[in-house]
């Protein structure tokens, strides 16, 4: 079975052929991703009605570099499934891929499945590499997996989804303000790295010490799962502030344009602040996500989403894993992104337990649906 996946739900445009062969043999055949982040730099965040209008101009390139590179030469005869983002995400840039797949599954007459974009994150964890992968799709292994809490850490979203099985989950945290991604490109702002922020700051925080400064690790002492990092973020802009203040070397200016400041750190400071930053906004992820875990009595823990390719997390987060007891699993870093090949999966998954499985015709049903939560 080959399953063409189609990913529009923020600045990466991205289209991924997928193979399955047997039951649990998963070969990516293309992924191509094209990203709109210099576009987006100068503004510091994603412009939903620009990243709308490349999606439309970039899509059918991509589309056709996909075909290409999967070697499919007729469309109507070796794909058997379109699977396309539906959302959550930036209505416009969802409307763009929406409205190409719909038109591909009516032209080829082809069955279309929409794709809950964090699901795909999820099944990122499932996408091999050489043919080798971390998880296969096996009865007999799904039993050493499941129960299993994900982790999803991106731009916009930060959320523990516990897992009972393939397509069967439970949402029992999630961010009340800022998502981690978001505080991490907010953060790099006031730091003047530029966007995106998370890998800016990982790569600084490397040449700084993380217990420099002390920063809050918000709502860790509360017993629920839930997360925010609003306040973090004004932490360390009062952080910048003092030592700015401090320093007769350096100079602070606020800003009417923008949210952050203008001011001028050695690069040390930077690197200071950044692994401070790291350091809180990791800690409360991990210590959170193995609390969750042993309060739901999961087997495994698997990490997903933008954020999970920042390398103190990854570490952290398997190291408290596995030291607790539990199986560990993250997406290799490749598949952290935006990619059309996690869509693809997770399509797959769906149309094999027949959830949401959607021909042309009555797509417009879920049209309504597509920015509703995760669970």
């Amino acid at each position: 079975m080959r399953i063409l996946g189609i990913e529009t739900s923020c600045d990466e445009t991205a289209v991924a052929v997928l193979e399955i062969r047997g039951k649990n043999k998963i070969s990516i055949l293309s992924n191509i991703v094209s990203s709109q982040v210099k576009i987006h730099a100068k503004f510091g965040g994603v412009v939903p009605n620009l990243a709308a209008r490349e999606h439309v101009k970039n899509i059918r390139r991509v589309f056709n570099l996909a075909l290409k590179t999967a070697g499919i030469k007729d469309l109507k005869k070796e794909i058997n499934l379109i699977a396309v983002t539906r959302g959550p995400g930036l209505s416009p840039a969802l409307l763009a891929g929406l409205s190409f797949a719909k038109t591909i599954a009516w032209l080829y007459d082809k069955p279309i499945i929409g794709v809950n974009h964090l699901e795909g994150h999820i099944y990122s964890n499932w996408l091999p590499k050489n043919d080798n992968r971390p998880l296969t799709i096996d009865d007999r292994q799904s039993k050493n997996i499941f129960p299993a809490l994900n982790l999803i850490v991106s731009g916009g979203h930060t959320e523990l989804v516990l897992m009972a099985n393939y397509g069967k989950y439970k949402l029992i945290g999630e961010t009340l303000d800022d998502a981690a991604g978001e505080a991490f490109d907010k953060v790099a702002r006031l730091l003047g790295l530029g966007y995106p922020g998370g890998p800016a700051i990982s790569k600084i925080a490397k040449d700084g010490d993380p217990e420099k400064y002390p920063l809050p690790r918000p709502m860790l002492k509360l017993k629920n799962f839930d997360f925010s990092y609003s306040g973090l973020k004004t932490a360390v802009l009062y952080l910048i502030r003092d030592i700015v203040t401090k320093s007769p070397s350096t100079k602070f200016r606020a800003s009417p344009s923008t949210s952050s400041g203008q001011h001028r750190l050695s690069a040390k400071q930077k690197a200071d602040v950044a692994a401070s930053f790291q350091k809180s906004a990791t800690e409360v992820l991990v210590i959170k996500t193995v609390r969750a875990a042993k309060q739901y009595g999961v087997k495994s823990i698997l990490l997903s989403g933008g954020v999970s390719a920042n390398e103190t997390l990854r570490i952290e987060l398997k190291k408290n894993a596995e030291q607790n007891g539990f199986k560990y699993f993250q997406p290799l870093v490749e598949y952290t992104g935006d990619n059309a090949a996690m869509i693809a999966l997770a399509g797959y998954f769906n149309y094999l337990t027949n959830k949401k499985s959607l021909s042309f015709y009555s797509w417009s049903k879920i049209d309504m649906d597509a920015n509703l939560g995760f669970v």
